[in-house]
């Protein structure tokens, strides 16, 4: 697989596995905290594909444009990096282009925080979701956020529907995110009620 990133720091935060099962990273999995919807689906193709950890099944939309895939969390949590496995040689036209990854702490206040574009994908791509590089300039903050969207822009070809094999969304490597976070509440009142919005 060839990328093209948009910036200097997305190239060297892309990373690329043509292996059909998830790569083991060190970042966890925090993909099973939330509630996953997709902007549409074919019968039996839909939101579930993208988590049973088979290769051969895929979410395909089945709706007008941009199709989305929409994670929502509990509480806010912090979002470090997104796996997504893509197949081109399978897929074709179906398979993303380009991809723009929103945050917000509701379906209302989504706002960009990345966009990653692809030529050709074959396997599991892993990308940072920001930008924004940390105190230390050795790596980027995590995203802080109660949702998460992942948005299919563009497809290769023009393509109309869209094809994903997979997706997963990693949390930091230390829980030090948490101290880190600007609006952390630690008290035991706050812990009772920190999951309601």
């Amino acid at each position: 697989m060839s990328t093209h990133p948009q910036t200097k720091e997305e190239s060297s935060s892309l990373v690329h596995s043509a292996h059909k099962r998830p790569p083991v990273l060190a970042w966890p999995d925090i993909s099973g905290r939330g509630k996953w919807s997709v902007s549409s689906y074919k019968f039996g193709f839909g939101a579930e594909c993208l988590r049973d950890g088979d290769p051969d099944t895929f979410w395909h939309s089945d709706g007008p444009q941009p199709h989305f895939i929409t994670v929502e969390f509990p509480r806010k949590v912090a979002v470090q990096k997104i796996s997504i496995y893509l197949s081109y040689p399978q897929d074709d036209s179906y398979t993303p282009a380009t991809l723009a990854v929103r945050a917000g702490t509701g379906l209302s206040d989504l706002q960009d925080v990345r966009v990653i574009s692809l030529e050709k994908p074959d396997g599991w791509i892993t990308f940072d979701v920001s930008a924004e590089p940390n105190e230390d300039n050795d790596g980027l903050n995590p995203v802080y956020a109660y949702v998460l969207q992942v948005i299919i822009l563009a497809n290769h070809m023009s393509g109309k529907d869209t094809h994903v094999r997979g997706l997963r969304i990693l949390g930091p490597i230390e829980d030090q995110a948490y101290d880190d976070d600007p609006f952390a509440f630690d008290s035991s009142a706050y812990k009772l009620y920190e999951t309601i919005r």
